[in-house]
């Protein structure tokens, strides 16, 4: 009811056509990905979508998945990053640089 009584209503009024690129559709891709990208499971994604099967959200939305390496990087910028605020002194070269 929220996409027909409120959304579409709502996206009309501001002379906006209304459809699949600018509706509910995109707001549950928008959502999933952000989960994703925060690192939520794909199993509680799947809950969180009312999917029955956290396969089918998986093969849904595998497109959406950060890569290991921005995984991996933004790791270790964060456990590097935290470290070398401690140790920041002047002078205090450890040849480390985040990305």
């Amino acid at each position: 009811m929220f996409n027909s009584g409120v959304w579409k209503p709502a996206i009309r009024a501001t002379g906006i056509p209304d459809g699949r690129h600018n509706g509910m559709h995109v707001l549950r891709h928008t959502y999933a990905s952000v989960l994703l990208d925060a690192g939520e499971s794909i199993k509680a994604l799947s809950a969180y979508l009312g999917h029955a099967d956290p396969g089918f959200t998986l093969r849904t939305y595998t497109h959406l998945l950060p890569t290991s390496e921005d995984r991996t990087r933004r790791a270790i910028d964060k456990a590097l990053g935290e470290v070398q605020a401690a140790d920041d002194e002047p002078g205090a070269v450890d040849g480390l640089e985040t990305a």
